[in-house]
């Protein structure tokens, strides 16, 4: 069985006695962990390190070994551009991009997007979202956490330099992903744009176009808005050899 794993916000080294904070004690002490046991942390920003773990009361503290450089990340960049899908389907969406190596998600407030966040209720939505994140990245082994932007709009993604090829899902588009996508293998980078429950608008289809946006097909049946990224993903990691 695996060691158990744990993502620590606080830096750590090696060879040092480190007080766990008290979210991390506290999921120690939900799995019920005896003094002696051998767990991983890692801070998100590459690598791990073994320790034993001390309890005392409440407080957990940890003997820290030798850092191990082991990463899990895939071996291009992917963005997936997700529209916001309604109700918490985001969560899920969030999740398994962490699982399935992306780089980074940002989240785009379509015109047809049933969910609209701002205010307080975002801000604890992306406090939400990198709980998430966090937890995914516990669970799946990957020692760097997946970058999360705030949501913004069609247009303001666009507008962003972008370091990588975009492509947008499009059940009539004439160009397969498969084909598509030998355009990216120089890059080793790509940008996936998934539309919400309704689809893009006329508005969004024609900016998406003006900036250089390749629309592309996945197959004949049409995918629920959290399942096509998600799905793409997949088939990108595998065509690009990732």
């Amino acid at each position: 069985m695996a060691n158990p794993r744990f993502y620590c916000p606080e830096p750590i080294a090696a060879k040092q006695v480190l007080t766990l904070p008290e979210s991390v004690a506290h999921h120690v002490r939900v799995l019920r962990l005896a003094a002696g046991s051998t767990i991983v942390l890692f801070d998100g920003h590459g690598g791990e390190i073994h320790g034993t773990l001390d309890l005392e009361g409440k407080i957990a503290r940890v003997l820290l070994g030798e850092p191990l450089p082991r990463e899990a990340e895939a071996a291009g960049q992917l963005t997936l551009l997700q529209a916001l899908p309604a109700g918490d389907k985001m969560d899920w969406v969030i999740e398994k991009a962490v699982e399935l190596g992306v780089h980074c998600v940002i989240p785009i407030t379509a015109q047809r997007s049933v969910l609209q966040l701002s205010g307080l209720r975002l801000d604890k939505r992306l406090l939400h979202w990198q709980r998430i994140i966090e937890a995914a990245a516990e669970q799946c082994g990957r020692n760097r956490l997946m970058q999360l932007q705030r949501p913004v709009s069609l247009a303001d993604a666009l507008a962003q330099p972008a370091s990588y090829p975009l492509f947008l899902c499009d059940p009539g588009a004439t160009q397969d992903l498969a084909a598509s996508l030998e355009s990216a293998r120089a890059m080793n980078a790509v940008g996936l744009l998934i539309g919400p429950e309704g689809g893009w608008s006329p508005q969004e289809m024609s900016l998406a176009d003006k900036h250089g946006v390749r629309a592309v097909r996945f197959g004949p049946r049409i995918l629920r808005s959290e399942t096509a990224g998600l799905a793409m993903t997949a088939a990108v990691s595998a065509l690009m050899g990732w």
